[in-house]
């Protein structure tokens, strides 16, 4: 069955990756990942699935490995005057806020689907670490430490919002915030700057 044109197709933007990476984040953010197909995709973009396949040859593969570093690829702002600790804390402060967003996301980002993704922001992460004074060996291990802490952290949140993880019972819910802000304290105060 061939679709045919909406009286708004004159009026929609050109398909660009961009845009279809965009919708495809919308559906995994509002129906789940398990939601998103090239149909619905198509759908929801007022094109035909086959289109995408334009921007995208490797199809839901390619797209699958574009939505991860769209999410995962954050890297950290150069130290400024709040010191190595302070960026890297309003950087993990950021990049949980960005999890927490596309949440739906993250079983791709914590499985091997596109390391290279990461690669971006473990270098920044290993610079910030660097500038501040930390030797190249430590800030490498705590780079990678801090990336991983982060997106561990986030996916037992998520959970959480699901009532897979618990304290005790009759214990009050899980402040994930406040965890997160001690946790990362814990973390950076781990790192000695030579």
């Amino acid at each position: 069955m061939v679709r045919q044109p909406s009286i708004n197709a004159q009026n929609r933007p050109p398909l660009t990756t961009d845009r279809i990476i965009e919708s495809a984040l919308h559906i995994v953010d509002g129906q789940g990942l398990a939601r998103l197909t090239m149909r619905r995709l198509g759908d929801a973009l007022e094109v035909e699935a086959m289109a995408i396949y334009h921007h995208l040859p490797r199809g839901k593969e390619q797209l699958l490995d574009h939505l991860v570093a769209h999410v995962g690829a954050m890297p950290a702002d150069a130290p400024g005057g709040g010191g190595w600790r302070g960026g890297l804390m309003a950087w993990a402060h950021a990049y949980r806020t960005r999890l927490l967003d596309h949440a739906g996301v993250l079983p791709l980002l914590v499985t091997h689907r596109n390391p290279a993704a990461l690669a971006g922001t473990l270098a920044s992460l290993r610079e910030h670490l660097r500038l501040g004074g930390v030797p190249e060996r430590t800030a490498a291990v705590a780079a990678h430490s801090l990336l991983g802490f982060v997106i561990g952290h986030v996916a037992l949140e998520v959970r959480d919002t699901r009532g897979d993880v618990r304290a005790e019972p009759g214990e009050p819910p899980v402040d994930w915030e406040a965890r997160f802000g001690a946790a990362l304290e814990l973390v950076l105060a781990g790192v000695n700057p030579g």
